[in-house]
């Protein structure tokens, strides 16, 4: 029989599944390349964590597999001969090389799915595209079971991977007879249980970070390059997956949304950028957490174990796709047409807002905020500001150690800023300082008063707040969550509401000094 062709296979940085049926046998005439290249590096600014972490998965994994016997081919950013984008560096291996075909993995971000594609058509050999066996749904699916429809609802389609995986059933039934309990998942951190000290690893990445430090890759943001915290490799994930079902799934649930000065992440897994490298299944993290239930459920509740479930099973699997239902358009919208740049404080962190200081302040350190502190404390305020969506998405895509396109671009443009004009969310997800206060202690520590509409030392996002729906009257008098809040807008003295718009005014021109 004729050898196979001799195939070069390219693996991207989110791409690092060692359970892809791919690597389940090394083959002498396949090749695996990964890369480092300024064409990721330079697409966006990126926190220094970020570029160090990627890269220094992406060496782990290419060890991994080396020392499982594959064919391995790696390119360092600074090697003399790294083309610095990935079709230039396919063409040069396949000619230096004398590969015969080229396969890649299936891209979750639309703009390398787009670049793989011509590039594939436009090589002198066969090429093939393989699925990273890691959603556990189709990219066209949410978009196939909502065609037609105005509004994609996550809320059926969560029940119906409930019912189509298995978990939390009882036969067709939800498990605990709801199929959601987040009336259960809406406290503040009361104190009543310690915060778990949160599993960091010590990764020495400090060749990454000289290495890009000296080619002049843009970054922001800090880093221990001796000690870089995230998990870089699946034994370092499997490690946060089982501290997590330790220390916080038994309280998860109950405060998933709360915000506390006493810690950034507080019951929070961190397994967002496992999870988005595909270190870890979204399966095995889930059914690891609904087994330890099984196995302790006096000391996990279900609504502990449901509100996680819903985090992976439902509004992950539902981001990617609304993404790729709405893409390319998506990067696009602006349904409010907003157009203010982003303030300064969201790269340093100098504002004497505590709540922002607190939740950019974690972020520049740490590459990590949690879901309530990117929604309603940094894409709160943007919204209300009437930031561009581009520079809101600029800046979460690149400050968060777990953001790819796929997931950053809908919960940012969609969730957070509501420029697709309500696809996805019912109603902009925008507050005065009261969910704020009620939510976190951030205020009782604020240079401002949270309980001030206008006047001195009035906090600005109460004066925002209401401001926006002036200035969105139109758009919003016949939605039925919120005209309610333009109705008590309208009850307001014509004095006071003159009082109000005077401050949203004088806080959106001197913006970077709040």
């Amino acid at each position: 029989m004729p050898s196979p062709p001799a195939t070069l296979r390219l693996i991207l940085g989110d791409q690092l599944n060692p359970n892809h049926s791919w690597f389940r046998r090394a083959e002498r005439r396949v090749a695996y390349v990964l890369m480092e290249v300024r064409q990721e590096t330079d697409y966006v600014k990126h926190h220094v964590q970020k570029v160090a972490a990627f890269f220094a998965a992406m060496r782990a994994f290419a060890a991994y597999l080396s020392a499982a016997g594959h064919r391995v081919l790696y390119l360092r950013l600074d090697d003399p001969q790294n083309r610095q984008s990935i079709p230039a560096n396919i063409r040069n291996l396949l000619r230096a090389g004398k590969f015969e075909r080229f396969e890649y993995l299936l891209p979750d971000e639309h703009r390398l799915d787009l670049q793989l594609k011509e590039l594939a058509a436009a090589l002198p050999v066969p090429s093939a595209a393989v699925d990273t066996e890691h959603f556990l749904t189709e990219r066209r699916e949410l978009g196939e079971l909502f065609a037609g429809k105005k509004r994609f609802l996550m809320e059926s389609f969560y029940r119906r991977m409930r019912k189509r995986c298995g978990i939390l059933m009882d036969g067709d039934k939800p498990a605990g007879g709801s199929w959601n309990f987040d009336a259960e998942n809406r406290s503040p951190y009361d104190g009543r249980v310690p915060i778990p000290v949160p599993l960091v690893f010590e990764n020495d990445v400090r060749d990454i970070a000289a290495m890009a430090a000296a080619a002049k890759v843009a970054t922001f943001g800090e880093i221990d390059a001796a000690r870089l915290p995230w998990p870089i490799d699946r034994t370092q994930a499997l490690a946060l997956l089982s501290a997590f079902i330790r220390d916080g799934l038994p309280h998860f649930g109950t405060y998933q949304d709360a915000m506390s000065l006493h810690s950034g992440s507080l019951f929070h897994s961190r397994l967002s950028f496992a999870l988005n490298t595909k270190m870890l299944h979204p399966l095995e993290v889930i059914e690891a957490c609904v087994q330890a239930r099984q196995e302790a459920p006096r000391r996990i509740g279900l609504h502990q174990v449901e509100g996680f479930v819903r985090q992976i099973l439902g509004w992950r699997e539902y981001m990617r796709g609304v993404y790729w239902a709405l893409m390319p358009d998506f990067a696009q919208m602006n349904y409010l047409g907003h157009d203010l740049p982003l303030p300064d404080f969201y790269w340093t962190g100098e504002t004497r807002m505590r709540c922002l200081a607190e939740a950019v302040g974690q972020s520049l350190r740490s590459a990590y905020a949690h879901h309530i502190q990117r929604l309603m404390v940094t894409g709160n305020f943007a919204l209300l500001a009437g930031v561009h969506p581009d520079e809101v998405d600029a800046w979460y895509l690149g400050v968060y150690i777990d953001a790819v396109q796929w997931v950053e671009l809908p919960n940012t443009r969609a969730m957070s800023q509501f420029a697709d004009g309500g696809r996805v969310a019912t109603k902009p997800y925008v507050s005065s300082a009261n969910y704020i206060r009620r939510m976190s202690d951030y205020c009782g520590a604020c240079a401002y008063d949270a309980g001030k509409r206008a006047g001195g030392g009035a906090c600005p996002f109460n004066s925002l707040y209401w401001e926006f729906f002036a200035r969105h009257r139109e758009t919003f008098a016949s939605n039925p969550r919120i005209g309610m809040m333009i109705r008590t807008w309208d009850r307001v003295a014509a004095a006071e509401r003159k009082r109000i718009l005077k401050q949203a005014e004088s806080y959106r021109a001197d913006i970077n000094k709040l």
